[in-house]
Formats: C-alpha cells, structure tokens, sequence
C-alpha cells in the first residue's frame, strides 16, 4: 500500500551547504578588504565570478553552486531573521 502523505527525505549533513559556502566567502572577501555584499551583488547579478576573490579558495567555492541557489538562501535567511 503506498501512503498518501508526503514523505521527507535528509540526507547527510543538516548544515547548509549554501549558508557555509556564502559565509566563508564573505569572510574571505572582508580578509582582502572587499566589501562582501558589493561583491556579491555583483556576482549574482552578472555571474562573473571575478567579484568573489580567489582567497581561501572562495570563488571556487561559491562557483560549486547555481547563483539560484546563493539567493535562495539568501532569502531563506533575510525572512528567517525578519520573522
């Protein structure tokens, strides 16, 4: 019998990946004396990634995910805090 209710699935590591990654690159671009969401406004809104600096591997990083995805956390956050 299958059930009609929607079932979850987590799989590995509860931490988000996106939130980790957004973190760590702001981070890396404050060590370099960039302001952090200049820098990523650019990015999201271009998709060059020459606005997120190579320091500590950050823009290989922050280039593993869509630039979707990096706003929809974005969001999730914003309206998480502003509850």
């Amino acid at each position: 019998m299958v059930s009609e209710e929607t079932m979850m699935f987590k799989f590995g590591n509860d931490e988000n990946k996106a939130a980790t990654i957004i973190r760590n690159a702001c981070q890396a671009m404050e060590e370099k004396g960039y302001n952090p969401i200049n820098q990523l406004v650019g990015y999201l809104l271009s998709g060059d990634p020459a606005y997120v600096t190579s320091h500590n591997d950050a823009r290989s990083q922050i280039r593993k995910l869509e630039r979707d995805e990096l706003l929809e956390e974005l969001v999730r956050a914003y309206l998480e805090k502003n509850k």
